[in-house]
């Protein structure tokens, strides 16, 4: 029980560190941009390394499981985020901290992959569900320790990595609890051969590639407004930067919030049901934050929306491995690539978006991704319906009973 615990632990930590990555951005811009006297949008366009970075970790995830033991790859990629993070206090110009931040970003996705891999292969069913939406509560936490403490640390005029130092103290408790566990459970899934994990799999249904999609546009959506939305509040506003962040903090404060009633609710109410209640009331929740104009109001609004997010991603990819009779890595993997493709891109787009029209523009993309991601899971959901339905007809049972069938149903 106390190794499943560890390990549990180490999952959610993990997803606890990529989010320390990711959270403070939309608060550091600004002292990044006047520490190394560059415009914010070429301050803003560094961070695509990190979440490159992240997406080609995600790639190498599809198949490094099968062929490095989980814990001994573990070790090194939390040895190297660890190092990498601490190097940030070193870096003198722009380039090295590039490099820095797609070195943590090819670990992080790798090691995220090798977190959820952990949750599938311990959890079964719907509490598999609730423990992915509980790894999504770690997210949430992170969002507001480590954004609060760049918030702490900047007021202070610490450098812009501070926060940076306290993901690299998390990323080296994630080091120890490695050695202290035993992985023997899980290595006997990800370290068998492919052709013995993939014994079942075959095609995946369209429902699975639509939740790809689904995932894609969740995470673009996201930062599109996370980023963002600190520097509209503060150019066009003329709110005060440490005001203005607080908005990230309050939308993290809410989402862990509804995670803590998610992770027992999607008990209750089902997968299917959930997740087009969350898309739906993320897509809502984000139009008042760029159609209001207070900053006390705002505030609450971000915590709001955190709440209605439910932990959509977790919940996504849930539903996701319905659709297959065995949740192998290569899905995981694959499912965590199209939210981690959204990621990567978020940067780069955003920039180019607000060179040629403006940060209040870019919001409104924000939600336009939230709507296209609203009618995606609605097509998810009514193909996995219709499947259902048809597996549970005579003629869809011995359908489902006969070998030919496994084939578009695993992966």
């Amino acid at each position: 029980m106390m190794n499943k615990i560890r390990l549990t632990l180490i999952s959610f930590l993990a997803y606890f560190i990529l989010s320390g990555m990711l959270s403070p951005i939309g608060i550091i811009l600004g002292p990044m941009a006047d520490h190394f006297e560059q415009p914010i949008t070429v301050i803003s366009a560094q961070f695509s390394w990190l979440t490159m970075g992240i997406l080609v970790g995600s790639v190498l995830a599809l198949g490094i499981f099968y062929w490095v033991r989980l814990k001994t790859l573990l070790l090194a990629l939390y040895g190297l985020i660890t190092l990498s993070l601490v190097s940030l206090s070193l870096a003198g110009d722009l380039q090295q901290v590039a490099l820095a931040l797609g070195l943590v970003g090819v670990c992080c996705g790798i090691g995220l992959a090798g977190a959820a891999t952990i949750i599938s292969s311990s959890y079964e069913a719907e509490q598999r569900a609730s423990a992915l939406v509980m790894t999504d509560g770690s997210f949430s936490i992170a969002g507001v320790v480590v954004s609060t403490a760049a918030l702490f640390l900047l007021a202070r005029d610490f450098d812009w990595f501070g926060a940076y130092l306290v993901v690299a103290v998390i990323a080296a408790l994630v080091l120890l609890l490695l050695l202290m566990s035993n992985f023997r459970p899980i290595d006997a899934v990800t370290a068998s051969p492919i052709e013995s994990a993939d014994a079942v799999s075959g095609r995946w249904p369209p429902g699975v590639w639509l939740c790809i999609a689904a995932l894609f546009l969740y995470t673009l959506g996201q930062y599109s407004l996370l980023w963002w939305l600190p520097n509209y509040l503060e150019t066009s506003l003329s709110v005060p930067r440490a005001r203005a962040g607080e908005v990230v903090g309050q939308f993290w404060s809410g989402m862990f919030v509804a995670q803590l009633f998610v992770a027992w609710w999607v008990l209750k109410m089902g997968v299917q049901r959930l997740v087009i209640i969350g898309s739906l009331t993320t897509m809502l929740c984000s139009v008042p934050l760029w159609l209001y104009g207070d900053i006390d109001g705002l505030i609450i609004l971000a915590f709001i929306w955190g709440v209605a997010n439910l932990g959509l991603l977790k919940i996504i990819i849930s539903f996701a491995t319905l659709m297959v009779r065995v949740p192998t890595p290569r899905l995981i993997s694959g499912l965590l690539l199209g939210a981690t493709l959204g990621t990567a891109v978020s940067p780069w787009v955003t920039s180019q978006i607000v060179e040629r029209s403006s940060s209040y523009f870019v919001l409104q993309f924000g939600s336009g991704c939230y709507l296209a991601l609203v009618v995606v899971l609605l097509l998810a959901s009514r193909g996995y319906a219709a499947s259902q339905a048809s597996c549970t007809s005579p003629k869809g049972a011995a359908a489902a009973a006969s070998p030919d069938a496994d084939s578009g149903l695993a992966s």
